[in-house]
């Protein structure tokens, strides 16, 4: 961050973070550093698979696949430590991820050599690289949460890859007590908000009711991806900003939103 977001251009603000709990610090450290006051609300709660003799058993046959893609930081923290508990990653096996924070996250499990975009960070960005273009014949597994997106799956399949899915987590709403939101919209003490998934919006858009979704759509909102900025217009919110996939993002546009500069 600049110098001028260091010296305090959030001074006053109160920014709400709505990433799940266990991903939410660093954004909230830069929101800080910069004299802002992060409010955390995490609208996503990352759950257990549930079964997971699946996944086990896929994890034990992982030689037998070319490529494995992390699709989130949640698929990597859940993978890995269920992978490392019961075996080594085969040497062969390459590994891609989509975003910053995926790719951060393997590196705490000691995997450096990483197949990720470095500017866009989506499914698009990621099929756009050469080693993913030339898969025919090649075996991937895709860890994931349950459900979502099946862009990149179905495309690496017209590819002629062999594909298959681990879902290692399941996503769900959390059961928080909104007043302290509501409270701060009364008080002119929550000036923006920050949202990372566009299921994660329409969580909150639920999570705050009737009264909070009038606030809700008179307050800056910043996103990291255009399909995101889509469902708040769907949801009729006023302010959008498209900040950028990364944690840095979020806080410069914050920082260029409240200075002007």
């Amino acid at each position: 961050m600049n110098a001028s977001a260091s010296g305090g251009a959030l001074a006053g603000r109160g920014i709400v973070v709505t990433r799940p709990a266990e991903q939410a610090r660093q954004l909230a450290g830069l929101i800080r550093a910069a004299g802002g006051n992060p409010i955390l609300f995490p609208v996503l709660e990352i759950l257990d698979s549930g079964d997971l003799q699946p996944l086990h058993a896929l994890i034990d046959r992982l030689d037998e696949f070319d490529v494995a893609i992390f699709i989130s930081p949640s698929a990597v923290n859940m993978a890995m430590n269920l992978i490392t508990a019961r075996r080594s990653l085969p040497p062969r096996l390459r590994i891609a991820a989509i975003g910053r924070g995926s790719t951060r996250e393997l590196k705490h499990f000691g995997v450096s050599d990483v197949i990720a975009p470095t500017r866009k960070f989506d499914s698009e960005a990621l099929l756009g690289l050469p080693e993913l273009a030339a898969v025919a014949g090649k075996r991937v597994v895709i860890f994931r949460g349950d459900g979502g997106r099946e862009l990149l799956g179905d495309t690496l399949v017209a590819r002629g890859a062999v594909l298959e899915y681990a879902e290692c987590y399941r996503r769900g709403k959390p059961n928080s007590d909104a007043a302290p939101l509501l409270k701060a919209w009364a008080r002119n003490e929550l000036h923006a908000i920050v949202v990372t998934s566009s299921e994660g919006l329409r969580n909150l858009f639920d999570m705050v009711g009737k009264l909070g979704q009038s606030w809700l759509r008179k307050t800056p909102l910043f996103v990291t991806h255009a399909r995101i900025a889509a469902t708040a217009r769907e949801l009729g919110l006023a302010v959008i900003v498209e900040a950028g996939p990364g944690d840095e993002d979020l806080a410069e546009g914050l920082v260029r939103y409240f200075t002007g500069k």
